[in-house]
C-alpha cells in the first residue's frame, strides 16, 4: 500500500494537484472499500489486484484535473452525504454557512434559490425538522441530482423541489398558501453563480474543465445573478441571505439596501473573508 501511495502521490504532485496525499489517500480508500484510519494503520497491507486496478483508473482521472469528488460521486456537506456529478457544484464548506443562519434564525419556511445538488436545502430540512422547504433551479439536471439525493436521505417528503427560480405560487400563480409552495417565506437562500468573467482564466481546473460553468459564472463583475435574484426574493420572504465571492461583500451589501433591506450583516468564512451578506426587511 505504501508504494501505491507514494507513486499516486508523486503523480498527482507533478501535474500540479493542491493536495496531492489527502487525495491519493481518498482516492485508494474509495478503490479499496477501507476507510482512511486503515490506511494509516497498516501502511506496509497489500491492495488487492482488483482494488489495484481501480485505484489506478481512478487516480489517472484525478491526473486529469477530474475533482475527487466526482470521480468517487459523493460529497460530504455537513451531516450528510450527496451524491454529485458534473451537472451540479461540488458543495464547499463555506456554503454551510447559509445552513448556520438558518439555524440560527430558524425560520418555519425556507426557500433556497438555485439549489444544484440540493446540499442547502436537503442540510436545512435536515436539522430543522420542523421547517418547510423549497428548494428551486432553472437547470432540470441539476434538479435531478437533488431529488435522488432528497430520496436516497429520506428527505424527498420535506423539501419541495421546482424548477424556476420562484416556486409558482410566490410569482402569483395560485393562491392557496397552504401547501409547501404557497404564500411567503421566512428566509430565502442562495448560493448563485458570482465568478466574474476576468477571474476565470486563473480558476484552477477542477473547476474550468469539469463544474457546471452556468453555475459558476455572472457576468462582467460576477454579479448578475445575484442583481436579479434580489428584487424577487424580496417579494416573497422579510430575509435573504447570499453566499458572495471575495470582494463582493460591499456591493451585495448596497444592492440589498436599494432594495429595501433595512438591516444588512456579514459573516466571515474561515479564511475570514466575508462570505454571507444577509439582510432583513
Amino acid at each position: 500500500m505504501r508504494d501505491a501511495l507514494g507513486g499516486a502521490v508523486d503523480a498527482l504532485a507533478a501535474v500540479g494537484v493542491e493536495s496531492p496525499r489527502l487525495d491519493a489517500e481518498l482516492l485508494l480508500a474509495g478503490a479499496t472499500g477501507w476507510d482512511r484510519a486503515r490506511l494509516a494503520a497498516e501502511p506496509e497491507a497489500g491492495v488487492p489486484a482488483d482494488a489495484a486496478r481501480r485505484f489506478g483508473e481512478l487516480v489517472r482521472r484525478r491526473l486529469r484535473r477530474e475533482p475527487v469528488a466526482y470521480i468517487l460521486g459523493r460529497k460530504g456537506f455537513r451531516q450528510l452525504e450527496l451524491a454529485v456529478d458534473s451537472r451540479v457544484l461540488i458543495p464547499r464548506p463555506e456554503t454551510e454557512l447559509l445552513v448556520e443562519l438558518a439555524l440560527a434564525l430558524r425560520p418555519r419556511r425556507v426557500l433556497e434559490i438555485g439549489t444544484g445538488s440540493g446540499a442547502v436545502a436537503l442540510a436545512i430540512a435536515d436539522e430543522l425538522p420542523g421547517c418547510e422547504v423549497v428548494a428551486t433551479d432553472t437547470s432540470a439536471a441539476a434538479l435531478e441530482v437533488a431529488r435522488a439525493n432528497a430520496q436516497r436521505l429520506g428527505l424527498a417528503d420535506r423539501v419541495d423541489l421546482v424548477e424556476a427560480m420562484l416556486p409558482p405560487a410566490a410569482v402569483g400563480e395560485g393562491d392557496d398558501a397552504s401547501g409547501p409552495r404557497g404564500g411567503s417565506f421566512d428566509l430565502v437562500v442562495a448560493n448563485l453563480p458570482y465568478v466574474a468573467g476576468s477571474d476565470w482564466a486563473s480558476l484552477e481546473p477542477e473547476v474550468t474543465e469539469w463544474e457546471p460553468r452556468e453555475a459558476l459564472l455572472a457576468g462582467p463583475d460576477g454579479l448578475d445573478a445575484i442583481r436579479a435574484a434580489i428584487p424577487a426574493a424580496a417579494t416573497v420572504a422579510p430575509a435573504l441571505a447570499l453566499e458572495v465571492g471575495a470582494g463582493q461583500a460591499e456591493a451585495v451589501s448596497e444592492l440589498l439596501f436599494d432594495a429595501g433591506f433595512a438591516t444588512v450583516e456579514t459573516r466571515p468564512d474561515l479564511a475570514g473573508i466575508p462570505r454571507v451578506v444577509w439582510g432583513r426587511r
